[in-house]
């Protein structure tokens, strides 16, 4: 019968040599795992049978062959490489994992006009606007800006007159959340839906020339000059609804990431009405206008 400590010594040797072994064969620092196994087995077979007479060959029975390690170790490393890959292919994919902060920064700059609609044609004229903003890209399709217009248009020559001045303009700036649905991203020519709103701010100013001095090198000279008699403005929200189009402009076969757009929106600014009785801080009589203030304005520009 075998002593109970040589049984338990020599299951303790066999466990260290295979965890050592499982460690060689996945890390690839042995060239012949099973060359490897038929020494390690050998000596211990000779160890056995010169220093154990009488060792239970049954203990060897139950530990992984050098060819079950290998097999372990490249279904682990497969499994790993899959999951890899489908995590990058999930976060776009050409092996570069998920986009950095920059990469997915959403920017636009832009420029165009702008004319009333319905009956604030009435108040307000023709004019022109500046549109900047940025955001970010949550994915190819879906991104969110915040948006600063700036509006310029003049007044309607019977609203000037009501209040006996000679020319007069309605400036309106705005911050506004506006979300962006790119409807065919990996096109070269694509469509886009966009809505949101925010704060607005209107001022409607009234000018009379007047007078005032030009200097030049050591000349000075009289001249005319449009400056603002009166002005009322207001506070207010607002929201606008719209789409566009885009072309894809840069890379080898337009693909790069700026675009040419052309955008067209229904701007609804809910400005209050003011009333004809009175006269305005400045002096002037106070002039009719109705509540709302209704636009389309038409943007031109660049998107990133």
């Amino acid at each position: 019968m075998s002593s109970p400590l040589r049984i338990s010594l020599m299951r303790r040797t066999c466990l260290v040599s295979s965890l050592a072994l499982l460690v060689a064969v996945t890390a690839g620092a042995q060239s012949s795992p099973s060359a490897s196994r038929t020494t390690q087995y050998s000596a211990g077979e000779s160890s056995s049978a010169s220093f154990a007479p009488g060792f239970d060959s049954s203990l060897d029975e139950g530990l992984p062959s050098a060819g079950q390690l290998r097999a372990a170790a490249a279904a682990l490393g497969s499994s790993s490489g899959s999951g890899s890959s489908a995590a990058q292919d999930e976060n776009g994919g050409g092996g570069g994992g998920r986009p950095t902060f920059w990469q997915s920064l959403a920017l636009e700059f832009g420029g165009g006009t702008n004319g009333p609609l319905g009956s604030s044609s009435n108040e307000i004229t023709w004019g022109g606007n500046f549109t900047v903003g940025a955001g970010y890209r949550f994915n190819n399709r879906f991104s969110a800006l915040l948006e600063y217009q700036f509006i310029d248009d003049k007044l309607p020559g019977a609203v000037i007159a009501e209040t006996g001045s000679t020319g007069g303009d309605a400036h309106i700036w705005s911050f506004g959340i506006e979300p962006v649905v790119d409807l065919f991203p990996k096109s070269t020519n694509s469509v886009y839906v966009t809505g949101g709103g925010g704060f607005y701010r209107k001022v409607t100013n009234f000018t009379d020339p007047e007078e005032t001095e030009f200097c030049e090198f050591f000349e000075c000279f009289p001249e005319e000059q449009n400056e603002v008699v009166g002005h009322f403005s207001s506070n207010q929200g607002g929201f606008n609804i719209g789409g566009g189009y885009t072309r894809r402009i840069g890379g080898l076969y337009h693909d790069g990431k700026m675009k040419l757009f052309a955008d067209v929106r229904y701007l609804d600014i809910l400005t209050p009405a003011t009333g004809a009785a009175g006269i305005m801080p400045n002096g002037l009589p106070a002039v009719t206008v109705g509540a709302g203030t209704h636009l389309i304005p038409i943007t031109f520009g660049l998107r990133w």
